[in-house]
C-alpha cells in the first residue's frame, strides 16, 4: 500500500521506517529532513501525500497538524483517510474532523523512541469501526498493540490521560527519592524496594537508570514534551470545568524545570528540578550544566 507520512522526527523516523520494512511504499514529507530512512521516498510538498490512500502525521503540535490537513491534504480524494498520530489533543482533532474536508481518525502512541524503533509502542485509535479495520494493519506495522477507544478524538483523550498519570508518577518517584535521601538511605537500595513494592509499576522499573544515573541514560521522553501533553490534558479539563490539583502542581514543576534549562532532558529529570527548587546538594551542578 502507498502511505503518506508527515513528520520524520524522533518518533516519526522509526515509524516510517517500520512501515517501509513491512512492505509499504512510503512517501514522506518533512521540510527539515534532507535524507529520509532507507527505502522511504522524500517528497517536496505536503500536497503529494494527498495522492495516497492513507496518510499519517506525526507532528509536534496542533497548528502544524491543522496546516497539513487544511492546506496540504485539501485536494485528497473522498476515500483518503488521514490518521493523526502526533499528540495534539482531542479539541484540534475533533475540529479537523468536523470540517469534513478530509476523513480524519486519530491514533496517538505511547512509548519511547527505542520502542518505536522496535515497533513495540502502543496506539490508541479514535474513529469508526470501519476506519479501524481498514487502518489497523498499517498501525500493526508500527505498533505492538492497537486499541479502538471510540469515536474520533477519543484516541487523543486516552493518550493525554495516560501521560497525565505518567507525569504524576514520575513526579511521585522523584519525591520518594528525595524523602529517601533525606532519611540518609542508599538510593539504589531504596529504588530496589520501590520497584518491588505495590508502587512498582512497569514504568518505575525501566526508568531506574534515568532517575539514578541520568548522565548515562538515554532521553526517552523530554520534559518539554511531557509538559506539552500535560498542558493539553489541562486544557481539556478546563473545557469540562474540572479541577485537577495534582496535574496542575506537576505542570508547574515541569515549567520550572524547563525554565532551568532542563526542557530537553528526560522526564525523570524532574528530580533535578526538585533539587533546584529545594536548593539541595547537586543542584549547583544542574545550574552550571544548563548555562
Amino acid at each position: 500500500m502507498m502511505i503518506g507520512f508527515a513528520g520524520l522526527g524522533r518518533m516519526g523516523w522509526p515509524m516510517a521506517s517500520n512501515l517501509r520494512q513491512a512492505g509499504h511504499t512510503v512517501l514522506a514529507y518533512d521540510p527539515w529532513i534532507v535524507r529520509p530512512p532507507e527505502g522511504v521516498t522524500l517528497v517536496g510538498s505536503a500536497t503529494e501525500l494527498a495522492e495516497t490512500a492513507i496518510s499519517i502525521s506525526m507532528l509536534p503540535d496542533g497548528p502544524t497538524t491543522r496546516d497539513l490537513v487544511e492546506n496540504g491534504l485539501s485536494c485528497a480524494t473522498t476515500d483518503h483517510v488521514h490518521v493523526i498520530m502526533g499528540t495534539v489533543g482531542p479539541i484540534v482533532v475533533r475540529e479537523l474532523a468536523a470540517t469534513q474536508t478530509v476523513d480524519i481518525a486519530d491514533a496517538p502512541v505511547s512509548g519511547s523512541v527505542s520502542m518505536a524503533e522496535s515497533a513495540t509502542i502502543t496506539t490508541m485509535f479514535g474513529g469508526t469501526g470501519a476506519q479501524f479495520e481498514r487502518i489497523r494493519p498499517v498501525l500493526a506495522a508500527m505498533t505492538s498493540a492497537q486499541f479502538h477507544t471510540g469515536p474520533v478524538g477519543s484516541g487523543s483523550t486516552t493518550k493525554l490521560a495516560v501521560n497525565a498519570v505518567l507525569a504524576s508518577l514520575s513526579h511521585g518517584v522523584a519525591e520518594g527519592l528525595l524523602i529517601a535521601e533525606a532519611g540518609e538511605l542508599d538510593l539504589r537500595a531504596f529504588y530496589g524496594v520501590l520497584r518491588s513494592s505495590a508502587a512498582g509499576a512497569p514504568y518505575v522499573g525501566y526508568k531506574e537508570e534515568a532517575f539514578l544515573s541520568p548522565e548515562s541514560a538515554e532521553v526517552a521522553a523530554p520534559i518539554s514534551l511531557i509538559r506539552k501533553d500535560l498542558g493539553l490534558a489541562l486544557d481539556l479539563a478546563r473545557e469540562r470545568q474540572l479541577h485537577l490539583p495534582a496535574s496542575e502542581a506537576v505542570y508547574a514543576v515541569l515549567g520550572s524545570a524547563a525554565a532551568a534549562g532542563l526542557g530537553e532532558a528526560d522526564m525523570a529529570q524532574v528530580l533535578a528540578a526538585l533539587r533546584l527548587h529545594n536548593d539541595l546538594p547537586g543542584s549547583s551542578r544542574v545550574k552550571e550544566s544548563t548555562r
